[in-house]
């Protein structure tokens, strides 16, 4: 109780400065003021080394020393032991703390001598990963400091948006990936994962930290503190979720931040963080009940690792890069062994090429300093080069679904049945209810306008003829003002519950397309007819079922009938996994002219669609959930934090593992076939998605579908140093000023491409006549005898060498690809190379050749 009171009050320290600037703008409407004046927010980093980088070219000048073993290719900033695969584990060494609040003496001093009796606000000092800060100026300041010595970068701050009872099971943690773990009592143990997100409702039970008799400790490295507010009291943290802080003042500054709603506290008022911290590292076992239904019992991917927040994101307006850099710069100094980013910029960013960008650099130092970064890819698909996470240092996750749905359905008196989804109960026995459509149960036989939308909708009880429905089922409309949040299927429930209706029907109006309905909880029995075709069918059986006056055309009485058949019981199905069609796809795009990157994305695929998880008591994102303690979403939102979770099983099992190692791992390890075996599909329309499947590529997929247990065990890896992406960055036409802004480090001459980086997977944009790649395995396991096999891309000659090998423990093995296109083609073709050992290790990477042009005759 000391430890965390002392954690407690030194939040209120560290968060004094902030809180005047914020504190400030919410009393005198400063930000509103500012903007006004032409002002905006920029994104400011010096030359400078940040206290990380200090720190480790300190480490590297004393290990030089005494041995000539540091050091690496490419020119970069200096490879150390700690991105080696077989490095120390990270641990809390001491901060030059001195250092930190000298860079900010000199931030401030730049400040005041550049804009010197001018106007402006500093919002951030970044100081650990990035040697910068955020200000809000107008143009002609942001100039003049760009033209300062000391200055690298200078950039607009941007926009930014977000992006289980069951999953463990369909994973096979329980199993497999648990079990080598000790159990789920021990899963992810020691592993502190940072979520960069709306928050998180401390309350929930998924973060107690009392479920278990043995009272496991903080772990030693975190150094991260839990900010106190007045929605976010002492005691909020604990052993389980042993972090919290907000980042708001870029919002704040923007006069767009509202203080009722959003929540300037660590408090998750959206529920989007809520459900992500629990996905990657709830509690197991924690009974999932909604509308006062059970549906079985929640766990995450690591129950036993430790939770950071580091909210940055809201719910009236996302969130900004100046406040995510701050996010990322705090988790790493409080030294997370994982980031998880369910959270894409909402354009792509401007500049050479995408991957220069503050958030994606501030990124590459969170690597460089060991930490594993995994992000959401996107709902942005099915399009091509729709993909919102680019850069090879970040391992980007797409969104899959599971096997298990829960569906009901409506028997129509002319035996004809109808799906629907809904997380309710059925009618009664084999009895069959009356139809009723709301806009025909007017009180007084009225008439309602076409613009009372709400009536149709079955918002509004007070016009209803309870007389007239009681004990029917009342028929609602479901428009697109449900999906803007405007109208609510809690409301309708309100609606028919006054009205005494025995269930309620929802058909889905024509102008709803492309939008995937979620299943609803629903206390009543009752169901959403999700398919537009479907709804007609159903709308034409309801009209040609009403009996009308021959003379006046009023409805004399309703002959329509239904029954429901509930929806609380789960289906399981055999053609899971597949590629959700808003999860997005590569190929990557390299700029803003869509040109193609050499770089995999997505890396892979993990469940997306239909998640349960955690639900903040406040949470306000999904009014069908509103008081709820879980909810069920889709989204890459929700497969990003799965992916963290395994990532924290193998941080847990090799706490050695670089985080290319760990990218690694789960990439060479996937699955490829769906439960029956068939190649996994992928959707390809936002309408009628299962209708227009196809076998998924790795610009659907990556690698494949996350396998777990199979990761815990890779036999070898592809391992890929912070030099490595350093000199890849270097090899960017015209990339040299950008890459010394960036990382304060000047170029070499290099020619490395996205290909020639040791990633587990080629993906070549151009493949001018012949090309040779090579990459270098590391064995984690024991010695093994390796044979190699491909299949090559259309349209290319492939040759490998060797194709066996044998390799010792922690050795490294090179192999080399040469490729010759054998025709033209702008078609993308696929292909993939598989490493198979002789003690059962099996590591597949894909190929991917998007643009071929072969030699002319």
């Amino acid at each position: 109780m000391g430890v965390a009171r002392r954690k407690e009050h030194r939040a209120a320290a560290a968060t004094f400065l902030y809180a005047v600037v914020v504190l400030g703008v919410l009393a005198g409407g400063a930000g509103v003021r500012a903007f006004e004046d032409g002002t905006a927010v920029y994104i400011v980093t010096m030359k400078q080394s940040p206290v990380f980088h200090r720190r480790l070219n300190l480490e590297k000048l004393g290990n030089s020393r005494v041995t000539n073993a540091a050091g690496g290719g490419g020119g970069g900033a200096g490879d150390t032991p700690s991105t080696s695969v077989l490095r120390k584990p990270r641990h809390g060494s001491p901060k030059p703390m001195n250092y930190g609040s000298y860079l900010i003496r000199l931030q401030n001093l730049l400040l005041k001598r550049t804009l010197r009796g001018e106007h402006y606000i500093k919002l951030y000092s970044y100081r650990y990963l990035v040697n910068g800060f955020a200000v809000v100026i107008t143009p002609q300041q942001a100039d003049r400091l760009s033209r300062r010595k000391e200055v690298a970068n200078v950039m607009l701050d941007y926009s930014v948006r977000t992006a289980t009872t069951h999953t463990p099971e369909f994973l096979e943690l329980p199993q497999g990936a648990w079990i080598q773990e000790g159990g789920p009592q021990f899963a992810g143990q020691g592993v502190v994962v940072g979520l960069i997100d709306t928050g998180i409702d401390p309350t929930h039970p998924s973060f107690a930290d009392d479920l278990s008799t043995d009272n496991y400790p903080v772990p030693a490295h975190y150094s991260g503190i839990c900010e106190v507010t007045n929605d976010f009291p002492s005691g909020s943290c604990n052993r389980k979720l042993v972090g919290a802080r907000h980042f708001a003042a870029s919002a704040i500054t923007r006069g767009v931040f509202n203080a009722s709603q959003d929540l300037a506290s660590p408090s998750d008022s959206d529920g989007h963080g809520t459900h992500t911290a629990s996905i990657a590292a709830g509690n197991h076992g924690i009974p999932v009940v909604v509308a006062g239904h059970q549906f079985g019992n929640a766990s995450g991917m690591a129950p036993r690792a430790h939770i950071a927040v580091y909210k940055a994101l809201y719910k009236s307006f996302g969130g900004f890069a100046a406040d995510v850099v701050a996010a990322i710069d705090q988790a790493a100094e409080d030294n997370v062994d994982i980031i998880s980013l369910s959270i894409t910029p909402n354009r792509r960013p401007p500049g050479l090429a995408i991957f220069f960008n503050p958030i994606d650099m501030a990124l590459l130092s969170a690597v460089k300093a060991g930490i594993f970064v995994v992000q959401a890819a996107g709902n942005t698909g099915p399009s091509p080069k729709s993909m919102s996470s680019y850069s090879p240092w970040i391992f980007t996750v797409g969104a899959s679904a599971h096997d298990r749905v829960y569906n009901n359905y409506v028997v129509l008196g002319n035996n004809l049945t109808i799906q629907g989804v809904g997380l309710a109960p059925g009618t009664d026995g084999d009895c069959m209810y009356t139809l009723i459509a709301a806009p025909h149960a007017l009180k007084n036989n009225t008439s309602s306008s076409p613009t009372e939308l709400s009536l149709g909708e079955c918002q509004d009880s007070s016009r209803l003829d309870a007389d007239l429905i009681k004990g029917k089922i009342l028929v609602c409309s479901y428009s697109i003002r449900f999906v803007l949040g405007l109208s609510s299927v809690k409301q309708a429930l309100d609606t028919a519950n006054n009205v005494s209706a025995a269930a309620v029907i929802f058909y889905l109006d024509p102008f709803v397309l492309g939008f995937q309905l979620n299943p609803t909880p629903m206390r009543m029995p009752g169901l959403i007819i999700p398919s537009s075709d479907d709804s007609k069918v159903f709308l034409t059986y309801y009209n040609d079922s009403l009996v009308r006056d021959e003379t006046s055309g009023q409805i004399v009485s309703f002959g329509g009938v239904a029954k429901i058949l509930g929806g609380l019981n789960p289906i399981y199905g055999n053609s899971a996994p597949k590629v959700m069609f808003y999860s997005a796809r590569g190929p990557d795009p390299e700029d803003n002219s869509l040109s193609n990157a050499d770089i995999l994305k997505p890396n892979l695929i993990a469940p997306g669609s239909s998640i349960w998880g955690a639900w903040s008591s406040l949470g306000l994102d999904s009014a069908e959930f509103a008081g709820e303690s879980f909810a069920m979403l889709s989204g890459t939102s929700m497969a990003a934090p799965h992916v963290a979770g395994l990532a924290a099983l193998i941080k847990q099992k090799f706490p050695s593992f670089s985080p290319a190692a760990i990218a690694s791992a789960l990439s060479t390890t996937t699955t490829l076939s769906d439960r029956q075996g068939k190649p996994i599909m992928a959707q390809r329309t936002y309408s009628n998605p299962d209708s227009t499947q196809s076998p998924a590529t790795a610009f659907d997929m990556g690698n494949g579908f996350v396998n777990a247990t199979a990761a815990l065990d890779p036999g070898i890896i592809f391992d890929c140093s912070y030099n490595d992406f350093f000199s890849f960055l270097c090899g960017i036409n015209g990339s040299s000023p950008v890459v010394t802004n960036y990382t304060g480090n000047s170029c070499a001459a290099s020619t490395m491409m996205g290909a020639d980086l040791n990633l587990p997977s080629i993906t070549i944009a151009v493949l001018n006549q012949t090309r040779t790649i090579t990459r270098t395995v590391t064995n984690v396991a024991a010695d093994e005898s390796y044979t190699v096999s491909y299949s090559a891309p259309y349209g290319t000659v492939v040759s490998v060498t060797p194709t066996q090998f044998i390799i010792p423990s922690r050795q490294k093995q090179l192999v080399t690809f040469v490729l010759n296109a054998t025709m033209n083609s702008s078609t993308a073709s696929f292909g993939n190379v598989g490493f198979y050992g002789d003690k059962g290790h099996r590591a597949i990477i894909p190929f991917s050749v998007i643009t071929k042009v072969a030699y002319s005759s």
